[in-house]
């Protein structure tokens, strides 16, 4: 199994995961150049995909979408909601015929991958994280999601790749430059994790093969890398459980530039 984000941010997001027999990218929120980019530093190319899987229809996940979809023929999985709030803001500019509904806790198989989508609380239609099964691993993407419960702690037990959002500094947020109403947006149950957050979601699902976590979908103006870093890290030395932070493999997702690619 292969695992590389080519972006994760407000301004974008776009992950790679695969199997020798299967490659599929989970959302596709960065132009079609830049995607391309990405895959050709793995001697890779758009016709070597056999799917895009989006998590909901918010721009930074589906902008690079309608042309992408002029390249390929490759089906575009989603939940029937989020499969409405893409035509409705693309119109007829996607095959409808593309598109292969998706549900939460229901797998879909693709060649050698099994992909079971989960339901996450977040303020778009019908919005969904994804486990992804292939070769005996298991890679998760999880992020956009104002909180999370033990349905999010099971569904993300077990994992041996994890990218996870830790969109937000609190206190960056709370006295940055953001309208009152989109703070209380981000800060409520439908919007983004905290840094805090993010690091007690991750103790309560660490396990002995997790080869990698890559903190995603960082805000550019309420979060810096190294605060998203050393707070996860913080809360995992704070916690009862038996890990240690220094020996977890934990790395940022850049928005600017494709990550290390996780091999597992």
């Amino acid at each position: 199994m292969i695992f590389q984000s080519f972006a994760s941010g407000s301004s974008g997001n776009c992950i790679l995961v695969g199997s020798d027999a299967c490659r599929i990218l989970v959302d596709c929120g960065i132009s079609r150049k830049r995607t391309m980019d990405a895959l050709a530093e793995r001697d890779m190319s758009l016709d070597d995909l056999d799917g895009i899987f989006l998590t909901h229809e918010h721009t930074d996940h589906i902008q690079g979408l309608p042309m992408i979809a002029k390249k390929t023929k490759m089906p575009i999985f989603a939940t029937r909601g989020t499969i409405a709030a893409v035509r409705k803001k693309f119109g007829e500019a996607i095959d409808p015929e593309r598109f292969v509904p998706v549900e939460a806790d229901t797998p879909v198989s693709i060649k050698d991958l099994s992909v079971n989508p989960m339901k996450i609380s977040h303020d778009a239609a019908e919005p969904v994280a994804y486990r992804i099964y292939g070769d005996g691993k298991k890679a998760c993407v999880c992020t956009d999601l104002g909180c999370y419960d033990a349905y999010t702690i099971d569904c993300l037990k077990d994992c041996d790749v994890l990218l996870l959002e830790a969109n937000h500094d609190v206190n960056m947020l709370q006295v940055g430059p953001y309208p009152y109403r989109l703070k209380q947006r981000i800060l409520g149950n439908l919007g983004h994790l905290s840094n805090l957050s993010s690091g007690e979601l991750l103790t309560k699902v660490l396990n002995d093969h997790l080869k990698a976590v890559f903190l995603g979908h960082l805000s550019q103006e309420n979060n810096y890398p190294d605060l998203a870093f050393e707070t996860v890290r913080l809360e995992v030395m704070e916690s009862t459980g038996d890990y240690r932070a220094s020996d977890l493999p934990i790395a940022i997702a850049s928005r600017q530039h494709p990550s290390a690619a996780v091999e597992f």
